[in-house]
């Protein structure tokens, strides 16, 4: 997926700096926020799943790629690198959180 993502801002000239693509994801998450609050009716109801929520997690998705291909980080190993650190914490403490 990063390698679609590197290719697709290569093609399309949309490089951005590392604090451009951080605001982005940010942003995109702020609008993914927005449309679960609205199909829950603020936590009222049940969550179903709409085609816009669908739209704006992959709008995040994209802008969380962007932004480790601007770091020039690998998303797979830093996941495997999350992903270890929530299991030794799960293991010591019997949840993954970090208090």
């Amino acid at each position: 997926m990063q390698k679609a993502v590197k290719d697709f801002i290569k093609e399309y000239k949309l490089q951005a700096d590392i604090q451009i693509r951080c605001l982005d994801l940010v942003s995109e998450v702020g609008e993914l926020s927005k449309e679960i609050i609205k199909a829950t009716n603020y936590g009222k109801k049940a969550l179903a799943t709409n085609r816009q929520m669908f739209e704006e997690a992959g709008d995040c998705l994209f802008s969380l790629l962007a932004l480790f291909c601007e770091m020039n980080v690998d998303a797979e190993d830093i996941l495997k690198r999350a992903l270890e650190k929530y299991k030794q914490r799960f293991i010591y403490k019997g949840d993954i959180n970090s208090s």
